[in-house]
Order: C-alpha cells, then sequence, then structure tokens
C-alpha cells in the first residue's frame, strides 16, 4: 500500500488547511485497512497521533486539536482527510498519513505510512 499525502503548507494563525490523502495498491491490501488517520512530528520528538477514523467513519481525536480539526474519509476513493481550522503556531509540524493493514504489517512496521507534509502556522 502507497499514501500520497497533499495540501500542507504555510499559513497564518487562525487560518485553515486541508490535508488529503490517497491509499493504493492490490484490493487485497487495500482492503486490509480499517483505520487511517494522521500524525505528526516536530523536531527532537516522538510522532504523535493527530486523529484517526475507522471504516465505520468513528473518528478519533487528539485533546490538542478537538474542536479546531475535522477528520473524514471516502472509502470508495480510499482517501482520507483532514481539516484544520483555527490553526496554531504550535501546530507546526510535518503531518504523516497513516493506515494500519493486517496485523503483520502492524507489528513489523506500525502500519502504512505515506511521506510527510510540511504544515507551517506562523504567529
Amino acid at each position: 500500500v502507497q499514501l500520497q499525502a497533499s495540501g500542507g503548507g504555510l499559513v497564518q494563525a487562525g487560518g485553515s488547511l486541508r490535508l488529503s490523502c490517497a491509499a493504493s495498491g492490490s484490493s487485497g491490501s487495500i482492503s486490509s485497512i480499517n483505520v487511517m488517520g494522521w500524525y505528526r512530528q516536530t523536531p527532537g520528538k516522538q510522532r504523535e497521533l493527530v486523529a484517526n477514523i475507522d471504516i465505520a467513519g468513528v473518528p478519533n481525536y487528539a485533546d490538542s486539536v478537538k474542536g479546531r480539526f475535522t477528520i473524514s474519509r471516502d472509502n470508495a476513493k480510499r482517501m482520507v482527510f483532514l481539516r484544520m481550522n483555527y490553526l496554531k503556531p504550535e501546530d507546526t509540524a510535518v503531518y504523516y498519513c497513516h493506515a494500519d493493514g493486517p496485523p503483520s504489517i502492524v507489528v513489523d512496521q506500525g502500519g502504512y505510512w505515506g511521506k510527510g507534509t510540511q504544515v507551517t502556522v506562523s504567529s
């Protein structure tokens, strides 16, 4: 499975951005995905969960983004989205798209990861 993210950029505090991520691969691999979501990482810190959503559409958010970010997915298009409103400078990070996959993939590599996309929020 390959995950291709897009939509990062530079925005002023209080602004909005929308991240998109498309999954591609064999139908068998794609069908193994239940949860898709977004993580972020800043230099010197561990990668942290921002939000994820399961195949039924049930979302889960980090406390720091609740009320500001909205995650959604389109299963038919194999895509997940992150709408980020009221952005703060502390949201500045590299954002990574993630999908779980079969247990063997989760155990070996923590699931599938896309290349990061930079989000920079200026004060």
